[in-house]
């Protein structure tokens, strides 16, 4: 008989107007990687948050049985005091701090007295940074390293309580592939050490590789538990729980017309740290983009495609700026966002939460930001009913989950978030589009819908030019694709010529041409 250690009973959450879980049963056995997959939108975030006490008891209905107890959590304290441990989407560091202050704050090492102990806090630092594989001195500040270091601090803050169950909410989602398969890799080792662990992620083939089951929710209900033995599931038949149909294609097909006439150019682009102005984050770097064309930027973390993006999107990061930038064969002088829009060219950020979206204003508000000229009168007065009519329009085409386009961005889940940033730049009406990780943190579903989206811009004869870590994903969409790697231009290929093996040589090269220049 399998030894559970947690059982999630007829667990029940509404929000106005959206029953976000409905009487979901949930059960993971001791010493399992458990995954809990579903789109946007169908739960997967809020039962966990009910798990760690984040929406305390009483405000949902149902029970949660941990080591055979029935628990009450009133916080997260309450949830940790047990072992559970939840390290969410967002990571929750303080850039400002050292390694090992974050890793301790509200956890911290005191001696008897009460002072806190500087020698001991360093020393469980090391100690929990050793068991994640994180090399990095623990007196670093959590600024000066990439997002990939960060997550695997996370990870490392979370052993220092000693968890027994650790849920990790979509803990990739930010990291390249290598990175990617090494926190996995790590996750498999502390099974072996006895450590339970729940992975929430939208990436299907890191479920296969390391998940024993798998469930699925889909509209806050529990579909099914899929068992993943010899970790061989095929990821198709995750799918078809999680949409509740087959898809026979990640990737709309797409009638190829791509003109003659390019679009966007840049030319010996460079830019440098806008606090450190002596480091250089992009060397002399020239690409272009033509009407009806979707251009693809590979490269590993810190290869500095979100630098040069931002960077030509009205100098929105940067200093030291110098290059060509020409936008229809005419260059361009772009001193700041507004004029970036003003000449059609659009910039989604990665980054939706702090910089797409305010997250405490409506949809309808939000989807208008970037160009609300075109909703107001003469005077600057916004036309509210026609906000609204235009935020409407754009929900439903973009198949938006909301009870209504008055309801705040920050209630939605994350593809629906993602939606409305795309909405609020197809409202800017560009001619050109820069999408920076369009898709992380997206169900499968919520992909395609992009994707079309995508495909309908370039029918149109605009362009799109797509920053992805994921290599299949620019594989699946792209015209041509342009590898870059430490702020330079070290390869491009033709749709029909690009591999992941041709992409990642090209890096790898220059890594080795690198060294020996030095």
């Amino acid at each position: 008989m399998a030894d559970i250690i947690l059982e999630m009973k007829n667990i029940t959450k509404e929000y106005p107007g959206v029953k976000a879980l409905n009487n979901v049963n949930f059960k993971v056995e001791r010493g399992e990687i458990h995954a809990l997959v579903g789109e946007n939108g169908a739960g997967k975030s809020t039962l966990m948050k009910v798990l760690s006490g984040t929406i305390p008891h009483g405000q949902y209905t149902g029970d949660i049985v941990y080591n055979g107890q029935v628990c009450k959590f009133s916080n997260i304290k309450d949830s940790e005091k047990l072992g559970i441990a939840v390290i969410h989407q967002e990571l929750a560091l303080i850039p400002e701090l050292t390694i090992a202050e974050n890793m301790f704050m509200g956890n911290e090492r005191a001696n008897i007295f009460g002072v806190l102990d500087w020698n001991k806090t360093y020393k469980d630092a090391n100690d929990a940074m050793k068991r994640v594989g994180l090399r990095e001195s623990s007196d670093v500040l959590v600024k000066d390293i990439g997002t990939g270091k960060q997550q695997l601090v996370e990870i490392a803050k979370a052993l220092s309580k000693n968890p027994k169950l650790l849920v990790l909410d979509e803990p990739t989602s930010s990291l390249n592939e290598e990175d990617s398969r090494m926190l996995l890799d790590i996750l498999l080792g502390f099974k072996k050490e006895g450590i339970t662990s729940i992975i929430i992620t939208h990436k299907l083939n890191e479920v296969a590789y390391c998940a024993d089951n798998i469930t699925i929710l889909r509209d806050g209900q529990c579909i099914e538990t899929l068992k993943n033995e010899n970790h061989e599931i095929d990821e198709n038949r995750i799918i078809k729980g999680m949409v509740g149909r087959e898809l026979t294609d990640r990737y709309p097909q797409r009638e190829h017309k791509i003109g003659k006439e390019v679009l966007f150019e840049a030319k010996d682009w460079t830019v440098y740290h806008p606090v450190y102005t002596e480091k250089c984050m992009d060397n002399k770097v020239s690409f272009n983009v033509h009407k009806g064309e979707i251009v693809g930027f590979s490269g590993l973390q810190g290869a500095g495609r979100t630098e040069l993006a931002m960077s030509l999107f009205g100098r929105s990061y940067g200093s030291h700026i110098s290059g060509q930038e020409f936008i229809n064969g005419q260059e361009v002088h772009l001193k700041n966002e507004q004029d970036a829009i003003a000449h059609g060219l659009a910039y989604a950020t990665e980054d939706r939460k702090t910089n797409g979206l305010i997250l405490d204003e409506t949809i309808a508000r939000n989807t208008t930001l970037a160009r609300m000229d075109k909703i107001a009168d003469r005077r600057g007065i916004v036309n509210v009913q026609k906000e609204n009519r235009e935020a409407e329009n754009l929900a439903k085409a973009m198949r938006t989950k909301t009870p209504s386009i008055q309801q705040n961005v920050g209630n939605l889940s994350g593809g629906n978030q993602q939606k409305v940033l795309l909405s609020k730049w197809m409202f800017a009406e560009p001619d050109v589009l820069i999408l920076d990780e369009p898709t992380r943190g997206i169900d499968v579903g919520a992909k395609y819908e992009i994707y079309q989206i995508m495909n309908e811009m370039v029918a149109q004869g605009k362009a799109v030019i797509m920053i992805s870590s994921e290599l299949p994903e620019l594989l699946g969409m792209c015209d041509r694709i342009y590898v870059m790697n430490e702020g330079r231009m070290v390869g491009e290929f033709s749709a029909e010529e690009a591999t992941q093996e041709k992409i990642m040589s090209a890096i790898l090269s220059s890594d080795s041409r690198a060294k020996e220049a030095h």
